[in-house]
């Protein structure tokens, strides 16, 4: 096997680091409420979770980190339905374990509240737009069920292992999707090659 040349070595250095300061631009995991965590809003700040929200564009890949003490609060994935009523009687996805992270993994407009009782009526509750690579959140039409929503539900990993997506009978399967940041690590790698080869 043949040794590095220092020019080589250093191309070689400089491409994985490209490769691998660009990971962290193709997703991110974002701690919901920021510094307030996940808890009932203060009077003066009712509205902390909505404008949360709005202040952060989410896209596939992402992840939300609710934390909050387990013994006083949970959170649960909802139907648009049961957050506008705060419904949180049957969930979608119930997370109670403190420091739940729930993984983007389809666009689409997801709600979340407390599992706790009086929470959500307390505006303890987050509903986030996913985007897709055209810029829509391309949710369900009939958004208000669990059917409709199982196409859309991500997976959850946590410390207990994985609950996979649900999928719907009558739905045809997807079509699969090139991940965003191919692009990114092909240009990465083949400038490395290059640069091992002498080219540059």
């Amino acid at each position: 096997m043949a040794i590095l040349g220092r020019p080589a070595r250093s191309h070689l250095l400089l491409a994985l680091q490209l490769l691998i300061s660009a990971a962290p631009a193709f997703c991110h995991q974002y701690k919901v409420g920021d510094l307030h965590a996940w808890g009932i809003p203060v009077e003066s700040n009712s509205q902390v979770y909505a404008n949360w929200s709005k202040s952060h564009s989410f896209k596939l890949g992402d992840s939300l980190l609710f934390l909050y003490p387990p013994s006083q609060d949970s959170v649960v994935q909802v139907t648009r339905g049961a957050f506008n009523a705060c419904n949180v009687t049957d969930p979608i996805l119930h997370m109670d374990d403190g420091n739940s992270l729930f993984n983007v993994t389809s666009p689409g407009v997801f709600y979340f509240t407390s599992g706790s009782p009086g929470h959500c009526e307390k505006k303890q509750k987050l509903q986030i737009s996913v985007l897709n690579a055209n810029g829509s959140a391309d949710a369900p039409s009939s958004a208000d069920g669990p059917s409709a929503l199982a196409d859309i539900s991500p997976s959850y990993s946590n410390v207990f292992g994985s609950i996979p997506a649900g999928q719907s009978s009558s739905s045809a399967p997807a079509a699969p999707r090139r991940p965003q940041g191919v692009p990114a690590i092909a240009a990465a790698m083949a400038v490395g090659l290059l640069a091992c080869a002498g080219f540059m």
